[in-house]
């Protein structure tokens, strides 16, 4: 199949706080293995945000004095991911999961967490977990799309979750992101793939 113009991806994650997914930059590109490094405006090396060791204490802090505390393994799980740590951020995002597994943000997150750690099929596994909890969940369509993207290779699976964004939230960060999907894989139809891969980044 000929890919052609793809997509340099920049992915927001829907944390506990419901950041949103930051859009989408339309470049030429041929689909391969994510990578867990970004695009600047300028061009040059993208530089993970340092972890916040002061709120990893507090929130293990929290932890200690309340295992059960769900929100706060999420968190850490956050800031690991925030550090671009991923490995680090699966182990915290499943604790929190575990005790609070109705939740489709921390369900998602956990998805996002495993493509960036190279465990693609997991990531697909927990996009669907968290479809289970709410099928009309904008940033789990979003990222299933990038997965079946970049890490399957699956134009056509791609294209429906993202036109499922489109039509359940439109107006919104994820809608126009997956609009620009969906423009991105309309060129690829259309024309050969050069070399270059995508990459993407998360935070």
């Amino acid at each position: 199949m000929c890919f052609g113009i793809i997509l340099g991806w920049v992915i927001g994650t829907q944390q506990a706080s419901r950041r949103s997914a930051t859009a989408v930059q339309l470049q030429q590109s041929a689909p391969s293995s994510p990578v867990p490094a970004g695009n600047t405006a300028s061009g040059g090396a993208h530089q993970a945000a340092p972890l916040d060791e002061a709120k990893v204490k507090s929130l293990q802090t929290i932890i200690k004095s309340d295992p059960k505390n769900a929100g706060a393994y999420v968190q850490l799980g956050n800031t690991y991911f925030d550090a671009e740590r991923y490995s680090d951020a699966v182990k915290w995002y499943e604790e929190g999961v575990k005790l609070d597994p109705k939740n489709p943000d921390a369900t998602t997150d956990l998805g996002v967490s495993y493509y960036y750690s190279g465990r693609t099929d997991d990531a697909l596994k927990q996009f669907e977990t968290s479809l289970t909890l709410n099928p009309k969940h904008a940033n789990t369509l979003f990222n299933k799309g990038i997965v079946l993207a970049f890490g399957k290779r699956d134009l056509q699976g791609a294209t429906a979750a993202w036109q499922k964004v489109v039509q359940l939230a439109p107006g919104t960060p994820e809608a126009q992101a997956a609009a620009q999907g969906l423009q991105g894989i309309a060129a690829a139809q259309k024309g050969p793939a050069p070399a270059t891969a995508p990459v993407p980044s998360g935070g």
